[in-house]
């Protein structure tokens, strides 16, 4: 069995398929794309096969901030008889997301970066694959009948949600979807995109910056990773922090193979990440701090 992901995954989309393989066997074929992260999909015509049985990418890199296409990807996920799983804890905030378009069979999201509460997310499954899906753990109100040597699960949504819920958290998750819906997806878009090429090409145009990605804002979203030549990412962020009052991470992001692989940063790089509540003014208080900053 193989399954095939990408050079760009976060850690939770990456060493998941390590521990399988290591546990049965199973092949893992990485797919890279280019430094901008933009992927060739003959690349991934190569790598899959008949024999691969699941294909798990991101929808958008947490650190290039480049836009995977999933839909194509899944495409050739099925034509070979795969599964297709989708990262979407960077894409769903950002993108509008439309599983019957994509068609994709798995798709995980994450609350906290869409204005919901840590601790809360979700999973959508294919009606296809709801019966054939194992439930990670049993239990509590997973089931619908039990013997003394033998069980049997209830009906899904169900049969996946064991034990008692983060009630408070799938509440406020529930009123974030509701929030954004509101304001429109489209919208959301709209006003990343004119963000993203602000701070892309604000950045961009500071001497001795080097930002990572896609320089299109359209095969983006708002975010930034970006070193300053010869200064220590984290002392970048903390200078940001304490000196100007601006909150960037530092890092590798938990994506140390795209770190290692396309980049060689040992040391990671910062990150700057916008949503629909940041302004055109402070991406200029930020472009102008990094440029104060690189100037020494």
């Amino acid at each position: 069995d193989r399954i095939v992901t990408t050079v760009i995954e976060h850690h939770s989309n990456f060493i998941t398929w390590l521990r399988v393989a290591k546990r049965h066997g199973t092949q893992v074929e990485v797919v890279r794309p280019s430094v901008e992260g933009v992927f060739d999909l003959a690349d991934f015509e190569k790598a899959v096969t008949d024999g691969t049985r699941l294909i798990a990418v991101t929808h958008v890199s947490n650190v290039l901030g480049c836009i995977v296409p999933v839909k194509e990807i899944c495409e050739i996920a099925h034509d070979h008889g795969a599964l297709m799983l989708v990262d979407g804890a960077q894409g769903v905030p950002h993108i509008k997301t439309d599983v019957r378009d994509s068609k994709v069979d798995f798709l995980a999201f994450s609350g906290h970066k869409m204005l919901g509460p840590t601790g809360s997310g979700g999973l959508y499954i294919a009606e296809t694959e709801l019966t054939s899906t194992e439930p990670l753990c049993i239990g509590g109100g997973t089931i619908a009948d039990v013997s003394i040597d033998d069980y049997v699960l209830t009906v899904p949504p169900m049969r996946f949600e064991a034990g008692t819920p983060a009630i408070a958290q799938v509440i406020g998750l529930g009123e974030a979807c509701k929030y954004l819906e509101r304001v429109g997806m489209r919208n959301v878009e709209a006003w990343d995109l004119k963000l993203a090429n602000r701070l892309i090409n604000g950045l961009s145009e500071i001497e001795g910056v080097e930002v990572y990605g896609p320089m299109d804002p359209k095969q983006r979203v708002g975010l930034a990773t970006f070193n300053i030549r010869g200064m220590n990412p984290h002392d970048v962020a903390l200078t940001l922090d304490t000196e100007y009052g601006v909150a960037v991470r530092s890092g590798h992001h938990c994506a140390l193979p795209l770190m290692k692989e396309l980049f060689k940063l040992n040391e990671g790089n910062a990150r700057a990440s916008t949503y629909l509540y940041n302004t055109v003014e402070e991406i200029d208080t930020l472009i102008s701090a990094v440029e104060e900053i690189a100037r020494g």
